[in-house]
Formats: structure tokens, C-alpha cells, sequence
């Protein structure tokens, strides 16, 4: 890893480099664009609002992810099309019946563009509506355009196993790992050419990040870009506790510490937090807590737990510690734990593990140590296959 240097001016988003250094890919077009709250400017502009503004182009078309296209919905919740209160313009859904845009939404535009805040996580929707809408545009000859954000926890590290196509879904489409360490733009590069979508596609870049920087390094202000990522912390330890989904136990969904706090009201918090301690993790401490969500898991229910507190972010790795923590309360309470089934379809967290694997081998309470062997071949084979679609140095 390059020493990180703290930057000392914020970087320029790629959708300020649109208007200052690339407004020719909009010039005289009608515009769809796919964007939520997160896609704003350094001063907290909304594209949306800009594109709106911008004299010489026409904003036709909002799309909008899950959560919505001003992020009011909660996880999971269908989004109904509408039209957007503050510019006027039409809003269609791509997390309802649609998941893509089709023909008729698509006719007339001359330009697809995509500008929402990711968190560098596989499971995060927002990366498959990024690569249904390139799809829909490549079909339509219609020009995609991806206006490049920070990847919030690095461009470095990347950790966790690549999945398995036989698991694919809304939540892992392609195999790629859990802690991909590319930027949203990167990874459109990635999709475009090594899944064969074919898209006419324009990543308009950043300046000034590098690799090492983690959010905090950006001078960025951090506009949550989904109801329970309301702080760069929490996408720090997302890409381990998102696997608390496929479990019965809280996520800490209802708290103020979603995804940083986990806990069940059949768990003794000091007991689960010094079995953890005692694993010395790098980078994190686990904190005796107790919570009670207000909706989802156990609403208004005591919660006994831990809390994850990221002590060293550059040792710190998130997926070998939500599977340490699933695998320590799977053991210490094997009678009262419980994995997600779904009436119909794959388990909730082989969905999100993009494997049954894991799942057996956290049953078996033995052999996490050899998975993550694994998951260190995988990555590094990715960190290879992925290179030449990379636009930023270290």
C-alpha cells in the first residue's frame, strides 16, 4: 500500500469537470439522468439541479434508483414513477416493475448520464441499475455517460470472494469481489468490457484523487446516498455487516448506528464482545451495547451486541470481520441463531455472499481462516484482470 497523504484541496467531482472541462458531451442534448440526493457538487449543487439550469442542453428525464430519486424510500420499498417537485421533469422508476429503461423512455434522448455515490461494496444496487441503464443505452445506440465519484473506502484494498455467477442477482450481478477497490467509473469501464455490454461509454474523471484516499482524505462533504449510510464510518464497516441481512440478527436498521451496531435480544453484549476482542481482528475493537430499533428486526425490542469501532482503517478489514462476528454468535448461541430463509429462491445471505459456501462453512463453525486464503487469490486474480481499466494512480 503508498502512504496516504492527506489531500490539502478537495477534489473535483466529475460531475463539476462536466460543466468546467466536458460540456461538449451535453451541448444541444436532451438529457436522461440517473442520480439520487448523493449526486451533488463540492458546494452541495445537485446535478440535477445544474443540468436543469444549464443554458445550452435539456434535462428530459430523472431515474431513479432504489430509495428515490431524493432518497426517501426505505430499503427494498418499490419506487413509483413521478414527477420531480424542484425542476419539473419526469421521474421514472428503476426499482419498481422496471429495472431498466426501456424504448419508449429512452426515445429522444441523446444522452444517458449516471451520477449517484456509491460506497465500493458489490452488494450495493445502485451498480446494476448503473449496468441495466448501459445495456438499455448500448441497444439504443444512446451514449452513457458516468460522472466519477470517490470510492469511500478506497481504491486499494480489495477483500472478500468473487462471486459465483450461479448466484447472481440484484445484489451481486457479476463477479466481481465484495471490496471491489475501483471507483463507480472504473468499474463501468470494467462492466462494459469484460461483460460484453457494448455501451458508448464516457467516464468523465476526477481530479486530484488517488487510490489511497479514503473519504475522509477528499475534503468531500458525505451526503448519505442511501437511508442507512448515514456516514462514511458506516460504509467503513458495511462491507462486513450487510451480511447480518441474511441472519436473524438486527443490523442495527431502526438505530442511529446502522450496519456499525449488531445485536439480538438473545445475546449477552459483554459475553459477544470479549469472545470477539479475543480474535484481535486487525484495525477494529468490538464494544459491549445494547440498542432498540425503532422498525425492521426487533422494532422496540432490546437489543444486546457489540459495536464495531474502527480503530485502524488501512488494517481493518471489514468482510473477515462481519463473518468472524456471524460465526462467533452462530457458535456461542447455535439454539437461538438463525439464517434468513426466503418462502422461494437462494438464502438472503448466499444472495449477498454470492456463494452457499460460506454459509456451510460458518455451520461447520471451522475453516473461515482457509476461505480467506482463498479470497486473497481471487482478489489479487481480479486486481490483475482489472488493471487496464483503471484511471487513477496510487
Amino acid at each position: 500500500m503508498t502512504e496516504r497523504q492527506t489531500i490539502k484541496r478537495p477534489i473535483k467531482l466529475g460531475n463539476e469537470r462536466l460543466f468546467d472541462d466536458h460540456s461538449s458531451l451535453i451541448s444541444g442534448k436532451r438529457l436522461g439522468l440517473i442520480t439520487n440526493q448523493s449526486g451533488v457538487d463540492l458546494n452541495l449543487r445537485l446535478t440535477a439541479d445544474r443540468l436543469h439550469e444549464w443554458p445550452d442542453c435539456e434535462l428530459a428525464a430523472l431515474f431513479s434508483p432504489e430509495h428515490g430519486v431524493r432518497g426517501d424510500h426505505q430499503d427494498g420499498v418499490e419506487v413509483g414513477s413521478s414527477v420531480d417537485a424542484r425542476t419539473g421533469v419526469p421521474v421514472h422508476s428503476l426499482y419498481g416493475s422496471r429495472r431498466q429503461p426501456d424504448a419508449a423512455i429512452l426515445a429522444g434522448l441523446d444522452a444517458l448520464l449516471f451520477d449517484i455515490q456509491d460506497v465500493g461494496v458489490r452488494f450495493y444496487t445502485y451498480l446494476y441499475t448503473m449496468s441495466l441503464a448501459m445495456e438499455a443505452s448500448a441497444q439504443r445506440g444512446i451514449p452513457f455517460i458516468v460522472l466519477d465519484r470517490p470510492n469511500p473506502v478506497g481504491g486499494e484494498i480489495l477483500e472478500g470472494n468473487v462471486l459465483d455467477p450461479a448466484f447472481a442477482s440484484f445484489v451481486g450481478k457479476y463477479p466481481i469481489p465484495v471490496r471491489y477497490g475501483m471507483t463507480i467509473g472504473e468499474l463501468a469501464r470494467l462492466m462494459n468490457g469484460e461483460f460484453s455490454i457494448g455501451a458508448q461509454l464516457h467516464v468523465v474523471a476526477m481530479d486530484g484523487w488517488q487510490r489511497a484516499h479514503f473519504w475522509e482524505d477528499t475534503g468531500l462533504h458525505w451526503v448519505p446516498p442511501s437511508p442507512n449510510m448515514p456516514t462514511a464510518t458506516t460504509a467503513l464497516v458495511y462491507p462486513g455487516t450487510c451480511f447480518i441481512e441474511g441472519t436473524n440478527l438486527s443490523e442495527g436498521r431502526g438505530t442511529t448506528k446502522p450496519f456499525e451496531q449488531v445485536g439480538a435480544p438473545f445475546i449477552d453484549s459483554d459475553r459477544l464482545a470479549g469472545v470477539l476482542n479475543e480474535r484481535q481482528l486487525p484495525g477494529v475493537r468490538f464494544r459491549a451495547v445494547h440498542f432498540t430499533p425503532s422498525c425492521d428486526k426487533y422494532a422496540n425490542e432490546s437489543c444486546a451486541g457489540v459495536q464495531l469501532h474502527v480503530c485502524e482503517r488501512e488494517r481493518f478489514r471489514p468482510v473477515t470481520a462481519g463473518f468472524e462476528l456471524v460465526s462467533a454468535v452462530r457458535r456461542e448461541w447455535p439454539h437461538d441463531f438463525q439464517w434468513r430463509v426466503p418462502v422461494t429462491g437462494i438464502h438472503n445471505f448466499d444472495k449477498l455472499a454470492g456463494t452457499d459456501r460460506i454459509r456451510r462453512v460458518l455451520d461447520e463453525a471451522d475453516g473461515l481462516e482457509k476461505l480467506r486464503l482463498e479470497w486473497e487469490v481471487e482478489c489479487s486474480e481480479f486486481a490483475r484482470s482489472s488493471r487496464s481499466y483503471l484511471l487513477y494512480q496510487g
